[in-house]
């Protein structure tokens, strides 16, 4: 839906939106056109026609993504991090480039989502366990080789120049 067609059906009967079950159907039909039109709604203030519930459902997903992808960030870069002091003999320019990689990531989400610092240890802890299947999925080794905790520290996990010193 073009913008013009958006403000248009907008200004027009607004009827269906009072109740808010055009927005909620929308919402379950066609995501993204839902997306523009309460975009365009919150742009023009026309608060009363927003979809309330539906927002603010969205807006803390947005939270969840963040944490989520902290968590899947610091899993690859633990297992990474596993392969590396576990299978010296293996080790690789692409295994330096991946952590290297994940470690700028995460590094940029911390960055972008300061308020997520608190929440490095869990998410650490989290992502340890992710690290240890990706280990046991991509290596030969067993579970039972692996540390039962995750033998980092946060500095050292965030540290550029670790474990290449």
């Amino acid at each position: 839906m073009l913008q013009s067609d958006l403000k248009q059906n907008l200004q027009g009967d607004r009827s269906n939106n009072l109740d808010g079950n055009r927005a909620i159907n929308q919402y379950a039909q066609d995501f993204y056109a839902w997306t523009q039109e309460q975009s365009e709604l919150l742009r023009l203030g026309q608060w009363q026609t927003l979809d309330i519930e539906n927002l603010v459902e969205e807006i803390l997903s947005l939270g969840r993504q963040q944490k989520q992808e902290l968590r899947n960030r610091l899993g690859i870069l633990i297992g990474y991090l596993l392969k590396w002091d576990y299978q010296p003999e293996l080790r690789s320019k692409s295994w330096k480039a991946t952590i290297r990689e994940q470690r700028d990531e995460i590094l940029e989400i911390l960055n972008e989502n300061p308020s997520l610092k608190p929440y490095l240890d869990e998410a650490t802890q989290k992502g340890f366990r992710q690290g240890i299947n990706l280990v046991l999925k991509e290596t030969p080794l067993d579970l039972i080789d692996l540390p039962s905790e995750c033998p980092y520290a946060i500095a050292q996990i965030l540290d550029l120049q670790f474990p290449f010193e």
